[in-house]
């Protein structure tokens, strides 16, 4: 009943332009070489689904082979949610127990408990109190009767902080190559482990990649990058020397991808406290490094976020974000955690798209992120 009440949402979704939920899901989109990219400066999603040139008579078999896999894929994907969210799911199982009670007599009472449950489970005071004022006007106005009508109003209201930024879920990039994504995050977070799954994906479908093993500082993270470029068929540069800078290893990498003709760079960085000034501003330098070979460049700049720290995860995105001004979040070992629901206290405040959720070790695990789907899998319609 999870499963077909999500794959229903992402069937709702397909019907609009914005087919995010199963469209992104298959990662064998855009190939960042292909030869039908769009100009005058517009940007593309890497994973959106591209059919590249083909005979007229192959045509129509490639795009009923291709909507079948993105449907089959669809329903594995949701699964993986579903299953990789089953901690927090379990932790707000106790919202719909305060809903079996539900009377609109007694409706003020349901509402305050209500915030003090999504407090508990890490949406944080100021997030909570909004997605249940939300609910709270629309009592008043007489849109939400039901206790049906409040479970159904308390998720689009979850969503709606979701999708608040208006700035797409989709990873964007300007039309000319090499694409170039840097990746942030404090230490243990699994920022080398989401680059390669992320090389994996794109290798796969024939995007030439390179990767930089820009944390000089932890001696095994060379060795665990260099591991996934072998998987990914991707380029691996690190540093000529024990002295060279991070910063100056960026541009090289930079200046490398350029010769090359590199479709997609991503840059691995140390992992650093956010507390560390001086850690954070040599992460400052290493961006501005890549700026000056390649103006516009990085094009993504992704915080990876432990689902494991909870709330802590707002301190740190501020920080990261004041100095590298980020561009979206990766929310990873959501599997192990009942604490997931942080992270919309984090899309609340700075207004920046969640990217991708990891729900386990497989290179599968690693998922486009859709905010239906998400809260789908937190507030089941058979709970």
């Amino acid at each position: 009943m999870i499963e077909r009440g999500l794959v229903d949402a992402c069937s709702q979704a397909s019907t609009s332009a914005d087919i995010r939920c199963c469209d992104r899901a298959t990662f064998s989109s855009h190939p960042l070489h292909s030869a039908t990219r769009r100009r005058r400066g517009q940007r593309r999603t890497l994973l959106q689904p591209t059919v590249q040139a083909v005979s007229a008579g192959a045509g129509a078999g490639l795009l009923q082979k291709l909507g079948r896999v993105l449907r089959e894929k669809a329903v594995t994907d949701l699964e993986r949610i579903t299953k990789g969210t089953n901690k927090t799911r379990e932790k707000l199982g106790v919202v719909d127990e305060l809903f079996s009670y539900w009377t609109l007599e007694d409706s003020e009472d349901t509402l305050e408990q209500l915030e003090d449950l999504l407090i508990t489970a890490d949406f944080g005071p100021k997030t909570a109190l909004k997605v249940v004022d939300a609910i709270r006007d629309d009592i008043r106005s007489g849109r939400v009767k039901t206790r049906n009508d409040v479970r159904s109003r308390l998720k689009q209201s979850i969503v709606d902080v979701l999708n608040a930024s208006g700035r797409s879920n989709d990873l964007q990039f300007p039309d000319a190559k090499p694409a170039v994504l840097l990746i942030v995050g404090v230490n243990g977070g699994g920022k080398t482990t989401t680059i390669g799954k992320l090389a994996y994906k794109y290798g796969s479908e024939g995007v030439k990649v390179l990767l930089v093993a820009g944390d000089t500082f932890r001696a095994a993270a060379a060795e665990q990058l260099a591991g996934w470029a072998e998987r990914s068929n991707a380029q691996l540069i690190s540093a000529s020397s024990p002295k060279q800078r991070p910063d100056s290893l960026m541009y090289s990498a930079v200046e490398q991808a350029v010769k090359e003709e590199t479709d997609l760079l991503i840059c691995d960085t140390s992992g650093r406290l956010h507390t560390n000034i001086g850690l954070m501003e040599e992460l400052a330098k290493c961006k501005r490094s890549i700026s000056k070979r390649l103006p516009g460049a990085p094009h993504e700049v992704l915080l990876i976020l432990d689902g494991t720290t909870g709330l802590n995860m707002l301190n740190q995105a501020r920080e990261f974000n004041e100095t590298v001004q980020l561009t979206g979040l990766v929310l990873t070992k959501l599997d192990g955690t009942a604490r997931g629901g942080a992270v919309v206290s984090v899309v609340d405040e700075l207004r920046l798209p969640i990217k991708f959720v990891g729900v386990g070790e497989t290179v599968d695990d690693l998922q486009p992120f859709n905010a239906e789907a998400f809260v789908n899998a937190l507030f089941p319609e058979n709970s």
